[in-house]
């Protein structure tokens, strides 16, 4: 169980870093209505800019804390709980919204692996 908690930690981080620091200007098939980036997802879900980017410093933040986890056990079951809370959140704009079940997909996702880790590393 914990290879394949670790094995989440690091696709939970990556994918975090990657939509938030690689392709937040992009456009994507999971962003919520027809937003093309992340600002306009913001916008879309009626959330302010500065919302945007606490999210973004709290995803980030809490990705990186789960790949420091693979060295620091410690701080992984607070990283994942913090993921699981604003997953939570991502899952809930998306309803919100009214999107297709689809595009919430990578959010539920996440929230699941998240939960998995969270609980395998308590």
């Amino acid at each position: 169980m914990q290879s394949i908690s670790l094995v989440f930690q690091l696709i939970i981080a990556l994918g975090i870093l990657n939509v938030w620091m690689l392709r937040s200007g992009k456009s994507t098939t999971w962003r919520g209505g027809d937003a093309q980036n992340m600002k306009e997802e913001f916008e879309v879900y009626g959330l302010p800019e500065w919302f945007m980017r606490v999210v973004g410093v709290m995803k980030i933040s809490f990705a990186t804390l789960l790949i420091v986890g693979v060295w620091v056990p410690g701080v992984t079951p607070y990283a994942a709980a913090g993921m699981v809370a604003l997953m939570i959140g991502a899952v809930g704009m998306h309803i919100k919204v009214k999107d297709p079940i689809r595009k919430s997909l990578p959010a539920m996702s996440l929230l699941c692996l998240s939960l998995f880790v969270a609980v395998a590393a308590a």
